[in-house]
């Protein structure tokens, strides 16, 4: 026979949440990888236990690329920034190649910033 559960760990009080029958999906299947085997004990650990932290390491690739990064994005503020000035300080400019040029390779390194960032972002947060 099944010892009796304490008062207080008996589970009499419920909680009713709406959601749409894709996030009720992922919340079953983000339960499953965590190893919860019940929705409700998944979700009374992110609820109410203690907040769990994932320790993420980052390897030497990961420090050089993310400084390189931080170098690419300043050079990049500082092209933004000379544009914007040659904008404001004539009343009427008409934009040259080189703005043109500028503005290309200014998108150009944000793209490669953004799948760059991507890439270690799925492996933090695989899909």
């Amino acid at each position: 026979m099944r010892p009796k559960t304490a008062n207080d760990d008996k589970l009499g009080e419920g909680v009713r949440v709406r959601m749409t029958e894709l996030e009720k999906k992922l919340l079953l299947r983000r339960s499953k990888n965590e190893g919860y085997l019940t929705l409700s004990s998944f979700c009374r650990a992110k609820l109410v236990r203690k907040r769990e932290t994932k320790k993420i390491e980052a390897s030497k690739d990961f420090v050089q690329i993310t400084q390189k990064l931080d170098y690419e994005l300043n050079k990049i503020g500082v092209n933004l920034n000379q544009v914007s000035k040659r904008l404001n300080t004539h009343t009427v400019y008409q934009f040259s190649n080189a703005d043109r040029e500028v503005f290309k390779e200014v998108l150009f390194e944000l793209k490669n910033c953004f799948a760059i960032l991507q890439k270690y972002l799925d492996k933090i947060e695989p899909k």
